[in-house]
């Protein structure tokens, strides 16, 4: 019989989660709170996408390249134009030079980024380098590769490393730095000590960073700043970006990755056996929306910047102590000021008896740590604003009485 528990895509930081007594795969908790949202009509901020569509005139092109035949497989490196768009948007926003055709690989979504990358430099036994709590992915694509991970956590209320901690974790072993920014889930953004720091031990350890930055264009409060960018930071780091986050298109899953030449071919050699290629239509269409005008970006920002305002307003006046995101998809609450120590079962409390679906924070943490987060719940402002009022609304009459509850359950 086979053993599931054993299978290499089980034993990622979360994997105590994924099997049951019996040895055999369980819903994740994303699953469950889906099915739960489903099942009860609640508000869904469980998941990390919008409720709109993108920009019209991307959608139209893309409509247009299906009907003009562009059905069969995109180049494996990516469409040209998108590729030429890639290096033109990174010398516009960020002065940075990069050669469309050695330095830029199309990949399906930042999440093949992500597992090219782990599976081109991990070795079994290398470690990888997450900050915590961290998205999900880094740990099971870590563990397919046959790496360790090695998290450090980051401390609220401003949710930055612990220098020692980092210098710590860091060693001869490590392939591969992890550096999200803006963070998922906190929504932070590093110093620039953080940064160097980061560039430091990376250089210092001739290990990868490894930067996905998919919030690239959601900043709330300024420009969005790229590791690679850092001075010593460039010859070493691979970028991550995709169309998702930036233009609300997250089914498309067009992403791309961009660095020196030689760490861009051996993401290639992996990616041809992941997904080859995909997105013909769509590649075009989001080589578009990266030329629109400046505007565009920073008004999509300002008015994500607003709902995640609109939704901390209405955690903070249930009680709630809110960790103002700088940029993201996510609002962070702590539960503590109202009773409540454990996110996870307010989560599962709340679309029953609030009408809102969260996620608890203390999913994104390897088990050992999960207890220092386990009063704080993740909500999605990515929504509509009458979802958004409608939730506060929800929030805010119902948490202080889901409190009493738990605290008689």
């Amino acid at each position: 019989m086979i053993d599931l528990a054993a299978a290499p895509w089980l034993r990622c930081a979360q994997g105590a989660r994924l099997v049951g007594a019996d040895g055999v795969p369980s819903p994740t908790i994303f699953e469950e709170m889906t099915a739960a949202a489903q099942r009860t009509g609640a508000l869904n901020l469980g998941q990390g996408f919008p409720d709109t569509d993108g920009p019209d005139e991307l959608i139209r092109a893309a409509q247009e390249n299906l009907g003009a035949g562009l059905n069969q497989y995109a180049p494996g490196t990516g469409d040209p134009s998108l590729r030429r768009a890639v290096a033109q948007h990174q010398a516009r926003f960020y002065g940075l030079d990069v050669d469309p055709d050695t330095q830029v690989l199309v990949t399906t979504g930042a999440t093949e980024g992500i597992a090219a990358a782990l599976l081109a430099f991990c070795t079994p036994g290398s470690n990888v380098v997450v900050l915590e709590p961290f998205y999900d992915s880094y740990g099971a694509i870590a563990s397919l590769a046959g790496a360790e991970l090695h998290p450090v956590p980051l401390i609220a209320p401003d949710f930055q490393p612990d220098p020692e901690a980092l210098r710590a974790a860091v060693d001869s072993d490590t392939a591969v730095i992890i550096v999200n920014d803006p963070h998922n889930p906190p929504g932070t953004r590093f110093t620039d000590a953080t940064r160097a720091l980061l560039v430091e031990l990376a250089t210092q350890h001739h290990a990868l960073l490894l930067a996905d930055e998919v919030y690239e264009h959601l900043v709330f409060d300024g420009a969005h700043r790229p590791l690679a960018a850092v001075p010593g930071a460039a010859e070493r780091t691979v970028t991550l970006s995709s169309a998702g986050k930036t233009f609300s298109l997250t089914g498309w899953k067009v992403g791309w990755a961009t660095g020196p030449a030689d760490l861009i071919a051996a993401l290639r050699s992996v990616k041809q056996f992941l997904t080859y290629s995909s997105g013909p239509a769509f590649q075009p269409a989001i080589a578009e929306g990266l030329a629109l005008p400046e505007q565009f970006f920073a008004d999509r920002a300002a008015d994500l910047g607003r709902r995640a305002d609109l939704l901390a307003s209405g955690l903070r006046s249930a009680g709630a102590t809110v960790y103002t995101p700088q940029g993201g998809y996510f609002v962070i609450a702590d539960l503590a000021p109202l009773g409540i120590t454990d996110a996870t079962a307010a989560a599962r409390a709340l679309p029953e008896a609030v009408g809102v679906v969260g996620i608890p924070v203390g999913v994104f943490c390897i088990p050992e740590h999960e207890a220092g987060y386990s009063s704080l719940l993740r909500l999605a402002h990515c929504k509509r604003d009458e979802v958004i009022a409608e939730a506060t609304q929800r929030l805010a009459a119902g948490l202080p009485h889901l409190a009493e509850q738990l605290g008689s359950a």
